[in-house]
């Protein structure tokens, strides 16, 4: 089968588009055709071995595991003989290492659900990270609820789409924070206040929020701080520099410390990708309260080329890898 795969760390040059052999699924896992994956940060980090932490899991000198992405969506082709929630031609989307390529085997028991009927694949592999992300720091770090003001910066992203779109479904009041070329789209997908930061400081206004999602971190904690409320919550979830070694621990580690001499709560969170959240996420779609951004679609060839296009900072919502 073809994937996309590579071989060294690095930059998007090392990607390889290449045969590599088609898996056959175990006892307890599901074989499934990839129609469509997406991109995520955690993809180009991967890629490129950053920070160096990364390689812990993936291998120091060089990736223990040439495949690449993460987000899929397809048709499933055959299934082990202990899975029972799955049968060939179901239709799915889910979480799994090696998604860049024209099959990917997966749990039974892991990150996978049936795909909603009104859902493309193209929308629904744009989902896992970015949405359970979103999902997961609204709802399990943030603990918002009905009524609560929370705002989103970098709402124009990935997973900024989704968080606009996810806080409106609680019944928050919503603000989006993002810049000019943005504001009607983020405005499209149900923002009540969208503030362009190459206009407004928004740490600099009067307005103060319960819950602060902080996909970008281009403040300090201290400027977050002045626009919380007494007993309001900030949650990061990603940051523009990442750094090669340890500067991205940088800010959890003064949320922590700043969490108990304050009375607002400070804190990051990594995605948990799993069986019910998807699930979640797919009730969502089906019901027409989350909608999927998806700017631009690559070949599965050209997937090298999306990483690079998403690694700029510039997307707007997901960027999708087709593969058929």
């Amino acid at each position: 089968m073809k994937a996309a795969v590579r071989h060294c760390y690095g930059s998007p040059d090392v990607v390889r588009y290449e045969d590599i052999p088609k898996p056959s699924p175990k006892d307890n896992e599901v074989l499934v055709r990839v129609h469509a994956a997406s991109v995520n940060p955690l993809d180009w980090h991967e890629l490129e071995g950053t920070p160096y932490l990364v390689r812990m899991d993936d291998g120091f000198g060089k990736p223990d595991n040439p495949r690449l992405g993460v987000d899929f969506a397809g048709t499933v082709e055959a299934v082990g003989k202990s899975v029972t929630r799955f049968k060939p031609g179901d239709e799915v989307f889910g979480g799994r290492d090696g998604a860049f390529a024209e099959y990917v085997t997966v749990r039974e028991a892991r990150a996978i659900a049936l795909k909603p009927a009104s859902v493309t694949f193209e929308q629904a592999a744009s989902v896992p990270i970015a949405a359970i992300t979103a999902l997961q720091a609204l709802r399990d770090k943030g603990h918002i609820h009905a009524g609560q003001k929370v705002l989103i910066n970098g709402a124009s992203g990935g997973v900024g789409t989704f968080a606009v779109q996810i806080a409106k479904s609680f019944g928050a009041e919503v603000t989006g924070v993002c810049s000019t070329k943005n504001v009607d789209m983020v405005r499209s997908l149900g923002a009540d206040h969208v503030i362009d930061y190459t206009r407004e400081d928004f740490t600099a206004g009067t307005q103060h929020y319960d819950l602060i999602v902080d996909n970008v971190a281009t403040h300090s904690l201290l400027a977050y701080k002045r626009v919380l409320n007494p007993n309001g919550s900030y949650v990061m979830i990603g940051m523009i520099d990442t750094g090669n070694w340890f500067g991205w621990l940088a800010k959890p580690i003064e949320g922590m410390v700043l969490s108990k001499l304050v009375s607002q709560k400070f804190g990051m969170m990594l995605a948990d990708l799993n069986h019910d959240d998807l699930a979640v996420l797919g009730d969502l779609m089906q019901s027409g309260k989350v909608t999927p951004v998806i700017e631009r679609r690559y070949k599965l060839s050209e997937a090298g080329e999306a990483l690079r296009y998403l690694e700029k900072g510039h997307a707007r919502g997901k960027v999708v890898v087709m593969v058929e």
